[in-house]
């Protein structure tokens, strides 16, 4: 049976007419219902697809995963219709994936997206537009240089004229669509750097000529980017990849409610400038940090920018959206100040996975980074790919201007006080529980804190320094423990990470601790929802300090080697 079923596989694409076939509509009537009853479940029943079909995490390790995917050969032959491949992705893959959906699903900027996110993700893989070039694109790079127009104006609100005038216009960029936030923000170094490392006499600029004349030509020995403490890792990728290196990132300190010190600032900016050999390309604000979401008081870093004649880059990655609701909108207060601003689609905008932007606020600013070529591209050409990193890229445009219209800024706007609300709901529960400490206050929807027992809370007020730092390091692995722990039970998940943290406790030393990281954005997560999984955390506690913590795990694991 198995073997003619093989044989009858083979015969797929046994000549040309059997490829042409597979290539255009190859299932059979009874093969297309089951597809067409397969596919219904995620275009029509996408919420209770996830529900039945995908574990937050499965209770079974990476390392019994991975010997199932083992085999490197290409089989020459066809194995399966296309029926038999999504039956297998429904059986085999999506119980192992991330149900990242799930309400109980609070740790990540990774969530639940709009059922109709699915169909509008299928209509652009139809079309399969390549914006970067008008000869691939037509109409959708016209409709993405609107949407940039109505995203810029979210943010910098200039007047009608100056959008009537480069909404369209085929000499000026207002921004681009970018896979992710972190080629957004290269994007603005980039830009920053070429404009800070300018032609002048005798230099025909950085980009042509390099660093090594960059550096003789404007009578420097390096450049360097100022960034909060708390910034995305991508800046120092950034600093890698544009050749000033990644040491010449130089975080910048943040005060006690993780935003960045103005002192500070105003005291690096004035070493380096006594120093007299380093050039500043750049300083960058967070609207909406990554550990703590955070918004740094971006109208004191563009005044100072201002004064300096520093470019002054917002990575608003996560917090961009906030600026849709009227009622807090107000917390990025400052971010129409900067030169670039970088948002990502696939963040608060719940659009599908990957999709940032990157606005300027000088409709000239990317000619800084631009490139032609005969064959696309053409100088006085409308093609979007002139300045870009991109070679190629889908329409994500198509997709946000689509949602625009579904969701309206209010919808967009309810889902974002809906994350703030309910982070301040759920920062007032951890604080009646003795079991927890908040680490840090919510400004937009993400928090930190730890699970840390009333005994130790109290012992660590007056312990000694060294007392301190061997209690703190045991609540670390705790916290460490506790986290790994339930996200391997399957039932909820929140993420961890490390923060250097001073003041813990009044008069206490700094160092860094351990904590739990809530990213609140699912509209369907609620306080109860919350409630359960701080429940379940304290059980794990308890667990731990009873020495069960791990041991089931553990026994399971070995069950699943055992039978197989």
């Amino acid at each position: 049976m198995q073997n003619n079923k093989k044989h009858k596989n083979h015969e797929l694409v046994k000549d040309w007419i059997g490829l042409i076939q597979v290539f255009t509509c190859p299932e059979d009537a009874e093969t297309r219902t089951a597809l067409v009853g397969l596919m219904r479940q995620i275009l029509f029943e996408l919420h209770d697809f996830l529900i039945k079909n995908v574990g937050i995490t499965e209770e079974i390790s990476l390392k019994i995963l991975a010997d199932d995917f083992t085999d490197t050969v290409i089989n020459r032959c066809p194995e399966k219709k296309l029926a038999d491949v999504v039956t297998g992705v429904f059986d085999h893959i999506a119980p192992h994936a991330v149900n990242v959906a799930s309400p109980y699903f609070v740790g990540h900027m990774t969530a639940a997206i709009p059922y109709f996110m699915v169909h509008l993700k299928a209509i652009v893989a139809a079309l399969n537009q390549n914006v970067v070039k008008l000869e691939t694109s037509k109409v959708v790079s016209v409709l993405e240089k609107q949407v940039v127009a109505k995203i810029h104006r979210l943010i910098f609100n200039l007047s009608d004229e100056f959008y009537a005038e480069h909404v369209q216009n085929t000499d000026t960029s207002l921004g681009s669509f970018m896979e992710g936030g972190t080629t957004a923000n290269l994007t603005a170094l980039w830009v920053a750097r070429n404009t800070a490392l300018r032609p002048k006499d005798g230099f025909s600029g950085i980009e042509k000529k390099g660093m090594m004349a960059a550096y003789k030509a404007y009578d420097i020995d390096r450049c360097v980017v100022l960034v909060s403490k708390r910034a995305h890792y991508s800046f120092r990728k950034a600093g890698g990849l544009l050749g000033i290196g990644n040491e010449n990132i130089i975080p910048v300190d943040v005060d006690g409610n993780n935003k960045l010190k103005i002192d500070a600032l105003e005291n690096t900016i004035a070493e380096i400038k006594r120093e007299g050999r380093t050039k500043i390309i750049a300083v960058v604000g967070i609207a909406g940090t990554t550990e703590t979401g955070t918004v740094d008081p971006l109208k004191e870093i563009a005044a100072i920018c201002a004064r300096e004649n520093i470019h002054f880059h917002t990575d608003a990655a996560w917090g961009g959206p906030t600026l849709l609701s009227d009622k807090y909108k107000h917390l990025l207060d400052g971010i129409h100040l900067a030169d670039s601003v970088t948002i990502d689609g696939h963040k608060q905008f719940y659009m599908p996975m990957g999709c940032g932007m990157i606005y300027f606020k000088n409709p000239k600013s990317l000619d800084a980074i631009s490139y032609h070529a005969n064959y696309v591209n053409r100088r006085g050409s409308v093609d979007l790919g002139i300045k870009t990193l991109a070679g190629s890229r889908e329409a994500n445009s198509l997709i946000l201007d689509s949602a625009l219209k579904i969701m309206g800024a209010r919808g967009y706007g309810m889902l974002i006080e809906h994350g703030i609300e309910l982070a301040a709901d759920f920062a007032e529960e951890i604080k009646q529980r003795d079991m927890f400490q908040l680490i840090t206050e919510p400004e937009l929807n993400i928090l930190t804190y730890r699970v840390c027992p009333p005994e130790l809370r109290e012992e660590m007020k007056t312990a000694d320094p060294v007392r301190f730092i061997k209690i703190n390091d045991e609540l670390n692995e705790l916290n460490r423990t506790i986290q790994q722990e339930q996200r391997e039970a399957g039932k909820s998940f929140v993420s961890r990470t490390v923060l250097e943290q001073e003041n813990i406790f009044p008069g206490s030393p700094a160092g860094k601790i351990v904590v739990l990281r809530s990213v609140l954005m699912n509209p369907l997560t609620n306080i109860e929802i919350l409630k359960d999984i701080l429940d379940e955390q304290e059980g794990l506690y308890d667990m731990w300090r009873n020495g069960t913590l791990g041991h089931e795990k553990a026994r399971k694991d070995t069950d699943r080697h055992g039978m197989e």
